[in-house]
């Protein structure tokens, strides 16, 4: 697999007749390895080990309605209190994060209401704060180590 634009993290692997698949700690499972599933394994790994976020306050690949369409998001950070910290949006290495990457986190956010945003494709990542009261995303060069 391509190397992403992440600190170096340690994997665990499988191969089951041809096909390999990697353990998502979050979910406690082997999982297909695809493009996508690579960046969002370490965005994983970069939640734990770089921002410190407890595992269990870490939700991956969950369904949400969005107008009545079923969806599923790649990643939630909880705070401590069941409200919504962080939505990240994973693509693959090779999807350009453009203006409908941004517009699809933030349907998502319409029924989620994070505080932060974060969107990647493994070599590019971009961190927003929410400003619901102007009803616009703030981009950071960072999201928080800790949660408040």
């Amino acid at each position: 697999m391509l190397a992403l634009n992440f600190n170096p993290y340690s994997f665990r692997f499988r191969n089951t007749d041809g096909r390999v698949s990697i353990f998502c700690e979050t979910r406690r499972k082997f999982v297909v390895l695809t493009p996508e599933e690579w960046v969002r394994q370490h965005v994983v790994q970069f939640l734990l080990q770089d921002k410190k976020y407890p595992k269990s306050l870490i939700n991956v690949e969950k369904l949400l309605k969005v107008n009545g369409l079923s969806k599923r998001y790649d990643a939630v950070v909880f705070n401590p209190d069941g409200s919504i910290f962080l939505l990240v949006e994973c693509k693959a290495p090779e999807v350009t994060i453009n203006q409908q990457t941004f517009d699809q986190i933030a349907r998502y956010n319409i029924e989620m209401n994070a505080r932060y945003l974060m969107v990647t494709n493994g070599l590019s990542h971009y961190f927003c704060s929410m400003d619901y009261e102007k009803k616009r995303y703030i981009f950071l060069k960072e999201i928080p180590v800790q949660q408040p």
